[in-house]
């Protein structure tokens, strides 16, 4: 395995925030950056104001970052970065004339496909068939418009290959990114997935007004779900004691920065599902990501009763407040159990 070590040129695909945020991060090891987008409007804003002001409200995008609509502009260049959320992307670099089967992809969105169930890297090795060797995810607490401001921040990256996990460790490493490597990407997937489900679960609590303890309670039996769901898929249970598990757990349960926290926290006050999705400019993946993690825990016979009631309450109208008191009034049972 031969990984193209050009530090010239390297390509981030969807100029959302993060996608914005981590085209900044890259800025700092290559001579440029492509930034691809869909909208016009957006890549000549980026170019020639040096901002993306509905997505990221940073003051300055660094010179050597540039914008294009172009599919022709990242037909030369292996490293891709993956941003386009996940529902989109089996039909996006179709779409639009995005060639791909022979480079490296790091992705760097988070969610779980609907209808397939499957993980973004399953959705790239099977819709555009890319080597499991050349596909790395890249996860962990971090919230765009911390790391647009160069505020310290720590991530995991994890591939198949060890050589791939640490090439992206090195062309994303600088003095405020740090990047540990790992080779459980299914585990990683997991826990950047579904730990979006239990922000909107947090969210509710926030919107509903309860106390410290039931936010606590919440993000350690949801820890424990999310861990019971990838270890039957086959992930590491040491995975979701780090950054990819607890780590962005945490962070996206209790940040202001959270598009999920603040989804279900409009939930808790009395706001529906379906409205709040209509009129929202950022995606809650956690929403979409409920619906395949409801089938996955059929599918694996795993319980996952937080889960079961975040899904119920967005798209089969369960009270909130039912749900809670559904999950208190459930059986007694020792804390570790399988």
């Amino acid at each position: 395995m031969t990984i193209p070590n050009n530090r010239k040129h390297i390509a981030v695909i969807g100029a959302g925030g993060w996608g914005t945020a981590l085209a900044m991060v890259l800025s700092t090891n290559f001579e440029s950056v492509i930034l691809w987008t869909r909208n016009e409007d957006q890549a000549n804003e980026i170019n020639s104001k040096r901002t993306n002001s509905k997505y990221l409200s940073v003051s300055e995008i660094p010179s050597n970052i540039v914008a294009t609509t172009d599919p022709n502009d990242i037909k030369d260049i292996d490293i891709i970065v993956n941003a386009v959320p996940t529902q989109y992307i089996r039909e996006y670099y179709k779409k639009y004339d995005l060639k791909i089967r022979a480079k490296y992809i790091i992705n760097s969105s988070k969610g779980v496909e609907n209808n397939s169930n499957k993980t973004i890297s399953g959705i790239f090795e099977e819709v555009y068939g890319i080597d499991k060797n050349h596909f790395a995810v890249l996860t962990g607490p971090s919230h765009a418009e911390e790391v647009s401001l160069k505020i310290p921040t720590t991530v995991v990256v994890a591939s198949k290959s060890e050589e791939f996990a640490k090439y992206v460790q090195e062309i994303f490493l600088t003095d405020y990114f740090r990047i540990y490597t790992s080779t459980d990407v299914i585990g990683c997937e997991i826990g950047g997935s579904l730990k979006n489900v239990i922000a909107i679960a947090a969210g509710i609590i926030d919107g509903m007004g309860l106390g410290d303890n039931t936010k606590a309670a919440l993000l350690t039996r949801g820890l424990a779900e999310i861990a019971r769901l990838g270890e039957a898929m086959g992930a590491e249970h040491q995975t979701f004691s780090g950054l990819s598990g607890l780590g962005d757990l945490f962070v996206t349960c209790d940040s202001k920065h959270s598009r999920n926290r603040r989804f279900g926290e409009r939930i808790g006050k009395g706001e529906k599902a379906e409205d709040i999705l209509s009129d929202s400019k950022m995606i809650a993946e956690g929403a979409f990501t409920s619906k395949s993690a409801y089938e996955l825990s059929k599918k694996y016979n795993i319980e996952m009763p937080i889960t079961r009631k975040v899904y119920k309450t967005l798209f089969q109208n369960k009270d909130p407040k039912e749900a809670i008191q559904d999950l208190m009034k459930r059986d007694a049972k020792n804390e570790w159990y399988s």
